[in-house]
């Protein structure tokens, strides 16, 4: 009982540590979502060329969102008229060069992990790029969504900014807490024999390439994804798998099982074991060429001499500290916005009635009607479980 209470004080600490990032990202995520626009931005991804691919990883990167909400956002965007690899690469981009992660991965880990988020997910979409159209090719648009003249006449405000961040939040609230959890776990009660046992270690470049190809395979079936698999990311690194493991482990969020199922449930068998496939290459190899890059360039990070656990900041005065109260001012002034916000059927914007995300009307590609009301989801599984519950309401 002691090792699983040191486990939980672990994850509490990782938590810690990271909670002003987290409020900063997703702060800067949700007015980017609140005051852009989907429909326009997939006018501009009608092709796989290098400058449709550039602005997808752009736009991406900018409207950063959960795994659920990367795929169904995708999906959107595909079904207005951008081209398949291209909406793959948004979906990518929105997960893997965000702000939240970099400063997640700076916090836990180090510099150089954050820098190469960016340079391994460059690598990932050149990859990407050049893979999809081949072995991925673009399947038939089922349907075309056409943008709804209200919410394109009205403008945001930052009560719908605040209601796309506490909507992020809630949307991932359970990955977060089972990878802090896990986390801490796998620090204090999983011997590092087994690590060991699991990935190489001393073989050079045959450990490097085995560690890069199994860390997916963690990672579809720990069911974390998004932010939430930094922190067993962190533990894996602590643990002694290698940089270009670790890299590959983090990138491969959008191949967490219940993602799977949705592509699945998007694009059909053949296709999803074909994005699959080109995913987990892409994955891997990606962490591959960024561990190569960095041991060429000199900056390489050393694994820790002590576990990950050991180094978290405490209450004091510290920078952590002082960060974490001025990112409690700002969630404070968050959740009074959201209350505040419109909560009429003439807001452009609807509140996902299963996992509490905010959904734009006119983008959202799952709704249900019951009772005369129409409902708005974020993802399949989210209308399926509605659907399927007949005493919601």
């Amino acid at each position: 009982m002691s090792k699983f209470f040191s486990a939980l004080s672990d994850g509490w600490w990782m938590f810690y540590a990271t909670f002003w990032a987290l409020v900063l990202g997703f702060t800067i995520s949700g007015a980017i979502q609140a005051f852009g626009s989907r429909a326009s931005v997939a006018k501009q991804l009608g092709s796989h060329k290098p400058s449709a691919v550039a602005k997808a990883s752009f736009f991406g990167a900018i409207s950063s969102s959960c795994s659920y909400a990367a795929s169904s956002a995708a999906k959107s965007l595909f079904n207005k008229g951008a081209d398949f690899t291209t909406a793959m690469v948004f979906m990518f981009a929105s997960t893997n060069l965000v702000i939240e992660l970099g400063l997640v991965l700076w916090v836990l880990l180090s510099w150089q992990f954050a820098l190469a988020e960016f340079i391994g997910g460059a690598i990932m979409i050149v990859l990407l790029t050049l893979l999809l159209p081949r072995f991925a090719p673009q399947p038939q648009i089922e349907q075309n969504l056409s943008m709804d003249s209200a919410s394109a006449v009205r403008s945001s405000t930052w009560h719908d900014a605040a209601g796309f961040t506490i909507g992020d939040i809630k949307m991932i609230r359970y990955e977060l807490v089972i990878g802090f959890l896990i986390a801490g776990l796998a620090d204090r009660l999983v011997p590092l024999s087994w690590w060991h046992a699991l990935f190489l270690q001393g073989h050079g470049f045959l450990a490097t390439l085995e560690n890069a190809f199994i860390a997916p395979i963690i990672a579809c079936i720990s069911f974390v994804c998004s932010v939430g698999n930094i922190p067993l990311g962190a533990g894996l690194w602590s643990a002694g798998i290698s940089f270009g493991g670790t890299i590959s482990f983090i990138f491969a969020d959008l191949l967490s099982l219940p993602l799977i199922l949705i592509y699945k449930k998007y694009y059909g068998v053949k296709l999803t074991y074909r994005l699959v496939a080109v995913f987990w290459f892409t994955m891997s190899v990606a962490g591959l060429l960024t561990e190569a890059i960095f041991k060429a360039l000199g900056i390489l990070p050393a694994h820790p001499t002590r576990m990950l656990m050991a180094t978290m900041d405490s209450f004091g005065n510290n920078r952590t500290t002082w960060l974490n109260a001025i990112a409690c001012l700002v969630a404070i002034g968050l959740i009074a916005l959201y209350i505040t916000r419109d909560k009429s059927d003439n807001s452009p914007f609807a509140i996902d009635p299963i996992c509490g995300m905010q959904v734009n009307k006119a983008d959202a590609i799952h709704t249900f009607e019951r009772e005369g009301k129409t409902y708005y989801f974020c993802a399949p599984g989210c209308l399926e479980s509605y659907a399927n519950n007949p005493t919601l309401t």
